[in-house]
């Protein structure tokens, strides 16, 4: 027999797309409509149940960008319809092919019960399994006509991506606002033949597929085109056998749970994103309610208590369906939050908030950590999963890779203090699953561990925008339960498919370091004011908690609980992976730059009231040093008198056009560009600046990635670059305290640089405070320091400790880390010397080696500012502040200690007390994180503290009052164990918590 399979296959998709598809809802009468466009934010439920509304037609526009309209659809269904199942069908202007990024609607009865959702891939309301005939049909639509911001070509310049600066013309125009009846055996036939079409599409020539294509033929045949509905079940059952054929007992097992990624902010704003999550989630029990199979997945902490404040009827119903098991919530964080640039405190509240909400709320904790698109992983990371009491972890973004695929999909991944935890990704390599064919093979064909486990986790749904898990999802995965050919698909909570896969693999393979993520590199740089935010907010909270405990415990003042739980959730909240990474639209960046302006003001408050409350009423002039290591003669987290002026002050002399400024310490040249030349440690002798070559050089690059903007910087950036040496103006000033600074002022293209560079007496840093007035576009600003070291690595810090990276590029693992994270230092090395860089505000950097004469240098670069047009068209626009510094022959301990001293803000106070610390940690390399009042509010004292250099120490508490009973806790301040005392071991970057019941 001639073999003609594009013969069938052709049938069979116009069959299904132009005639089966269109015959589920054929038969129809259409609704009554009228409508009430707001012209503003969003109104409650209950008043706009209340509007006015005025007649509308299919055919009319609708729906400026961000606005709300409120629809009214009435009717009846017809008599001849009665024993019929009856559905609403709504099209409000949908492209299918823009599910969660474009316009989307919440159906309510008129008493205010919510129905469902509707979306482009989920049109359908349901009305009744059975209709008597003569029903009355009320319907309320709130519909949302959020613009698509995501179009064929994803990267344009819009407006749109603000309220303030988006068009007021109508995005949408309503297509279908019907009665229907709902043709189910129309419906099945649509899935079984969507499935087989779908599958022998992934299958090789043989018995198999053909056995498919003949069952397929035989349904075309039986199936009367003019009589849809009348022949399907006949239609149906020549399929029945290819359908009912069992697997193969070595199928890949595919763990399905229904998911919606739902971004808490991105294209659209956070209020916007309050919506998407009710709409998903009264979908989704929807769905929980009519398929008894189906199990739903949702993270984030943050959204759920969203649903609970704002559709608390939704909660409700969330709620039941989180005691049946059903409706799963999974991550145990506040929101999915990027986990490179956010502290390590800030990590911890991120589990310790989530975990929290799950307890008190559905009495579960989550037993892992779900960041399926997060930009990167730290090498912290695992020793705080394990710490906050997770058992695995779940991601799939490494699979976004330029370069290199990653070797495993079940494995172990160790950090940086050896802790490991079971860490999966899926093969499928999506977390918007829709269990097409193509994707189901996918996950068999690609799972690199197939040796040891038998399967992998599928997260189903339209996600990013929401939308959620569809029936017609469903009824595909009942199809690929067990059928020949195909992965066995069930739905099933990721805890159980983690058991069984960590059963199965008696000795998986282990990463060590990093995850990092070989593409959204730029995401350490954009939006700088988000991250200034995002890292002075962490250290005034932290810094907040220290003083309200010690004020508590030493006068009694009452702990502020309920301001630092509100302050605390709202940066988490802005550490959400489209947000702190800077790629979300310029109403979302608009709004975070003005909630930490409110955050620093009342974290502020709290550090006043409680610092106040210290020293009392008096006249003497006392610092305050919040920063957890000692500042001069001033301890670590104490007030005290402000000391004696130093008599040594900085000497500043002129040698020809440079100027050379010394103190015992270091001796600095600044040239006349206002370029350092020379940074001298006068103690050895040694040159920090690479001969021939000039520090705190600015450097202006093309910045035009080929795609995702406000994401990528690609490294073909570094091909052309500009040197900023003009000068406009420079001047030298005796500061107070013996201070020196040097003032440079410079212009290029539309923008102005003015820095500060300052030498103090006794220290090694030069500091470097900038101002810039950035009017550029597409445009990418660093700073660059030339060293004269022939370091192997350099040492970033991370969460509670640090990373060493190579300096070369011998592979193409590390070719493709051309940008790199950091925190608040990045340190140099080679044997007997070394330099580092300090910031305040920065994340990103990088690192070349160079070699002239043999002699190899290493330039360290700091990433300022970016300047990409989507999704923000002015990201970054106007004056934006940065304070960084050079160490000159410094340790590893000293810079952990100067990076925690330039993020520490010295305040002055009047008073008439000094205040000695009420915890100090003793130990070399250890540091204290944190010091603050136990989450449960039983009045212990919560003490954190880490070992920073990478060895193994021994550690020692010191505190100022007694000490009733001492307990190691969790990093989530669950009570772990007794303690042996204050002393104790660390091992190389361990986290110790303590909880001290004091007496």
């Amino acid at each position: 027999m001639h073999e003609d399979i594009t013969l069938t296959t052709g049938r069979v998709h116009r069959v299904l797309t132009e005639r089966i598809r269109p015959a589920i809802h054929g038969t129809y009468v259409e609704l009554d409509a009228s409508w009430h466009e707001l012209p503003g934010e969003p109104v409650p439920i209950a008043d706009g149940l209340r509007l006015d509304f005025a007649p509308v037609h299919v055919g009319e526009a609708w729906g400026p960008a961000w606005g709300t309209t409120w629809f009214k659809l009435t009717g009846q269904v017809p008599a001849e319809w009665a024993g019929r199942k009856v559905e609403a069908v709504i099209d409000l202007g949908f492209d299918v092919n823009r599910t969660g990024f474009q316009c989307e609607a919440l159906v309510l009865r008129g008493n205010g019960e919510t129905i469902k959702a509707i979306n482009p891939r989920n049109q359908w309301v349901p009305i009744t399994d059975a209709a008597t005939g003569g029903e009355h049909v009320e319907l309320y639509l709130e519909a949302a006509s959020n613009p698509v911001l995501l179009e064929e070509h994803p990267f344009l310049p819009t407006e749109q991506g603000d309220v303030r600066t988006a068009s007021r013309a109508p995005l949408y125009r309503l297509a279908r606002l019907d009665l229907v009846v709902f043709e189910s055996e129309v419906y099945e036939l649509s899935l079984d033949l969507q499935v087989l079409l779908e599958l022998q599409e992934q299958l090789p020539a043989g018995s198999r597929r053909a056995q498919i294509l003949a069952a397929l033929d035989r349904s075309m045949d039986a199936l009367d085109l003019q009589d849809i509905p009348g022949t399907a079940r006949a239609a149906r059952e020549p399929l029945r056998t290819v359908l009912e054929t069992p697997a193969e007992p070595s199928a890949h097992r595919l763990s399905a749970i229904g998911h919606s990624h739902i971004d808490s902010a991105w294209l659209w704003p956070v209020r916007e994103t309050i919506r998407k999550v009710s709409r998903t989630c009264s979908s989704m029990v929807e769905l929980l309610e009519t398929d008894p199979d189906f199990r739903y997945g949702m993270s984030s902490a943050q959204q759920f208590e969203w649903l609970k404040e704002h559709r608390p009827q939704v909660f409700e119903r969330v709620k039941r369906a989180v005691a049946e098991g059903r409706f799963i919530p999974l991550g145990g964080m506040w929101v999915e939050s990027d986990t490179v640039m956010p502290s390590g405190e800030a990590l911890a509240r991120q589990f310790l908030y989530g975990q929290r909400f799950f307890r008190e709320e559905f009495g579960i904790s989550s037993p892992g950590v779900w960041l399926p698109d997060s930009f990167g992983y730290s090498p912290a990371l695992p020793q705080l999963m394990k710490r906050a009491g997770f058992e695995w972890f779940f991601t799939q973004k490494i699979s976004w890779n330029q370069r290199n695929v990653f070797p495993h999909h079940s494995f172990l991944w160790e950090g940086i203090d050896g802790s490991r935890i079971f860490t999966h990704f899926p093969p499928m390599d999506t977390y918007n699953a829709q269990l097409s064919g193509e994707e189901v093979a996918k996950a068999t064909r690609q799972f690199r561990d197939a040796r040891q486990s038998s399967g992998s986790i599928a997260p189903v749904g339209w996600g990013d925008g929401g939308g959620g898990t569809t029936r017609e999802m469903t009824g595909i995965a009942r199809r690929l339960a067990d059928l020949e050919g195909s992965a066995r698909v069930s739905w099933e909570d990721p805890d159980d498919f983690f058991s069984r896969a960590r059963a199965e693999m008696s000795d998986p393979a282990v990463w060590v370091g990093e995850l990092y993520l070989e593409l959204h590199r730029a995401t350490l740089t954009s939006q700088h004011r988000t991250k200034q935010g995002n890292r002075r907010t962490e250290q005034l909270l932290v810094e907040a908690e220290l003083w309200a405990s010690t004020a508590n415990l030493r006068v009694g003042l009452p702990y502020p609980y309920e301001e630092l739980d509100r302050l605390w959730k709202a940066v988490l909240l802005h550490q959400f992976h489209d947000i702190l990474p800077g790629t979300s639209i310029a109403w979302v960046h608009r709004e975070a730059v003005a909630e930490y302006e409110r955050i620093t003001a009342e974290a502020e408050q709290l550090i006043d009231t409680a610092v106040r409350a210290l020293v009392g009423e008096g006249d003497t002039r006392l610092e305050v040093n919040s920063a957890f290591t000692a500042r001069g003669e001033l301890p670590a987290t104490s007030i005290a008198a402000c000391p004696e002026a130093q008599a040594e002050a900085v000497e500043l002399y002129r040698d020809g056009a440079d100027y050379i400024l010394e103190n015992s310490l270091v001796r600095l040249r600044i040239d006349e560009r206002g370029l350092l030349t020379s940074a001298v440690d006068l103690r050895t002798g040694r040159e920090a600046i690479a001969a021939g070559r000039a520090g705190n050089l600015l450097q202006l690059h093309q910045d035009f990635p080929n795609m995702w903007d406000a994401w990528d910087v690609d490294k073909f950036y570094r091909n052309h670059c500009t040197d900023l040496t003009e000068l406009h103006a420079i001047r030298a000033e005796q500061g107070p305290h013996g201070k020196v600074s040097i003032h440079i002022e410079r212009h290029f293209s539309k923008s102005t640089v003015t820095q500060r560079l300052t030498l103090a007496p006794g220290e090694r840093l030069v500091r470097i405070d900038q101002e810039t007035d950035w009017q550029e576009t597409e445009k990418f600003l660093k700073v660059a320091f030339p060293f004269d070291l022939h370091a192997e690595h350099t040492v970033a810090e991370t969460q509670f400790g640090h990373q060493r990276r190579v300096t070369h590029v011998n592979t193409s693992w590390e070719a493709a880390k051309f940008e790199t994270s950091m925190h608040r230092f990045v340190y140099v090395e080679e044997p007997g010397f070394a330099t580092a860089l300090v910031n305040d505000s920065m994340y990103g950097y990088d690192v070349s080696r160079d070699a002239v004469d043999g002699e190899v240098s290493t330039t360290l670069r700091l990433s300022l500012l970016r300047a990409p047009r989507y999704p923000d068209p002015r990201t970054d626009r106007g004056v934006q502040e940065h304070s960084f510094g050079l160490l000159i022959g410094t340790d590893l301990a000293e810079t952990v200690a100067s990076g925690q001293r330039l993020n520490s803000t010295p305040r002055t106070v009047h008073g008439a007390r000094q205040v000695a610390p009420l915890v100090q940690v003793i130990g070399a390399g250890v540091q204290l994180s944190s010091v603050k009042l136990a989450a449960d509010r039983s009045g212990d004292l919560v003490v954190r503290v880490y070992e920073a250099l990478g060895r193994r120490t021994e550690a020692r508490l010191e505190l100022s009052q007694p000490v009733h009973q001492i307990r190691v806790a969790s990093l989530i301040e669950a009570e772990l164990e007794q303690a042996d005392g204050l002393a104790f071991t660390l091992r190389p970057f361990e986290v110790r918590t303590l909880r001290l019941k004091m007496t």
